[in-house]
C-alpha cells in the first residue's frame, strides 16, 4: 500500500509502497477513504508522544469501508462502511468496564502506537469495542472529521462541561477542535465567546454561531473583556488550544462554580501551566480534563448531524491528496488555514 512516512521527528515525510496491515483475531483493517489532518498528527511528528516508535505513519482521524476482518470480530464484516473513535479501548480493562474506553489502560491510538489512516489502509483493534457504522445520511469526507476533533469537542461540551441552554461559553483558540465546539455550544442554544488571534477565523466562528469574537492582540484584558460581556464570567470555558496563556485566561474567565475544560493537549514547555489557584478555591471552580469519546456515545452525536442541528462538513476549509499531506502536516503549527483539512486522494 501507499502510506506517508517519516523516519525521524520533524524530518521530511514522503509516500512510499510498504506492506498491507493485516488485522489481529479480534481486529479489522479498514481501506482508508478519507482521513483528516489533526494538530495531534503535527504533535507527534514533532516527537511529543512517547507511543511513536520510528519510521512511523500518521493519521488518526478517518472512515472508510471494512476490509478484512479477524476470526474473533462478531459486531462488523467486509464491506461495513465505519469510522472510529481515535483512542481505542481493549473493552476489558477496569476503566473500560466502567464505560470509559476513552481512558483506556491498554488503549490503542492509529497513527500513535500503531501506523495510521495517512495510507490506503489501516489496522484497527477490537473491533467489536470501537468501531461505529457511518449511517448512509453521513458522507465518507464528513465522517472523517468525527473521529478527533469533534467527538472530543462534543463529549467536552455535552458530557463534561454539561452545558445547558443559555449558558455563556467561552472558546479559547480556534482550530479544528475550537470550532467543533462553536458549533455544539450553539446547537444546545448556549451564548458562545470565541477568542483568537486570526482575524478571518473569528469571522467564521460568526459563522458557526459565536455571538462575541475577541482578538487577544487587540484586546488590553482578555479575561475582563470576557467578564464585561458574560456579567460576570463564563459558566463553561474551553482550552480548545493548549498553552499556557489560554489555560491561564480559560480558568480565570469563569464566574463562581464555572467548569474550566481542558482540550488542547499542553506539551512541552506548557505542560505544567501556572494556574490560578486562588480563584478556584475561593470560587468553587471545577477544573476537568476531557479526552475523546466513547464509541458507544456516538449515536446523540450522529443523530444531531442528520437532524440537520450539528453540520461538521461547514468546518471543511477543502480536501487535498495524500501528496500534498506531506507538505501539510508539517506547516500545522502555522495556522495558515482556517478550518479542516482531509486528505480523500490516495493516488
Amino acid at each position: 500500500m501507499k502510506a506517508i512516512i517519516y523516519e525521524k521527528f520533524q524530518g521530511p515525510l514522503s509516500i512510499q509502497t510498504v506492506a498491507d496491515p493485516k488485522p489481529k483475531a479480534h481486529g479489522v483493517v479498514v481501506k482508508v477513504l478519507a482521513t483528516g489532518l489533526c494538530r495531534s498528527d503535527w504533535h507527534g511528528w514533532m516527537g511529543h508522544d512517547p507511543d511513536i516508535h520510528l519510521p512511523h505513519v500518521p493519521g488518526h482521524e478517518l472512515a472508510g469501508i471494512i476490509e478484512e476482518v479477524g476470526k474473533d470480530v462478531k459486531q462488523f464484516t467486509v464491506g461495513d462502511r465505519v469510522t472510529v473513535p481515535f483512542v481505542c479501548g481493549c473493552g476489558t480493562c477496569p476503566q473500560c468496564k466502567s464505560n470509559n474506553h476513552q481512558v483506556c489502560d491498554n488503549q490503542s491510538q492509529p497513527g500513535f502506537t500503531h501506523w495510521g489512516s495517512f495510507a490506503e489502509y489501516v489496522a484497527l483493534d477490537f473491533a467489536d469495542t470501537n468501531l461505529v457504522k457511518l449511517p448512509d445520511e453521513i458522507s465518507t469526507i464528513t465522517a472523517a472529521l468525527l473521529g478527533c476533533r469533534f467527538i472530543t469537542s462534543f463529549r467536552a461540551v455535552v458530557d463534561q462541561g454539561q452545558v445547558q441552554k443559555d449558558q455563556w461559553v467561552a472558546i479559547h483558540g480556534c482550530g479544528g477542535v475550537g470550532l467543533s465546539a462553536i458549533m455544539i455550544g450553539h446547537a444546545l442554544g448556549a451564548k458562545v465567546i470565541a477568542i483568537d488571534i486570526d482575524d478571518k477565523t473569528l469571522k467564521l466562528t460568526k459563522e458557526l454561531g459565536a455571538l462575541h469574537a475577541i482578538n487577544p492582540t487587540n484586546s488590553p484584558d482578555v479575561v475582563q473583556e470576557i467578564k464585561s460581556i458574560s456579567g460576570g464570567g463564563v459558566h463553561v470555558s474551553v482550552d480548545a488550544l493548549g498553552s499556557q496563556v489560554t489555560c491561564f485566561n480559560s480558568i480565570a474567565n469563569l464566574r463562581k462554580r464555572g467548569k474550566h475544560i481542558q482540550v488542547g493537549l499542553m506539551t512541552g514547555d506548557h505542560q505544567h501551566p501556572n494556574v490560578p489557584m486562588d480563584q478556584v478555591l475561593a470560587n468553587e471552580l471545577e477544573i476537568i480534563g476531557s479526552h475523546g469519546m466513547q464509541a458507544f456515545k456516538y449515536p446523540r452525536m450522529l443523530e444531531m448531524i442528520i437532524d440537520g442541528k450539528l453540520s461538521p462538513e461547514k468546518l471543511i476549509e477543502r480536501t487535498i491528496s495524500l501528496e500534498e499531506a506531506c507538505t501539510a502536516l508539517p506547516n500545522m503549527n502555522n495556522f495558515t488555514h482556517q478550518g479542516v483539512l482531509v486528505i480523500d486522494s490516495f493516488e
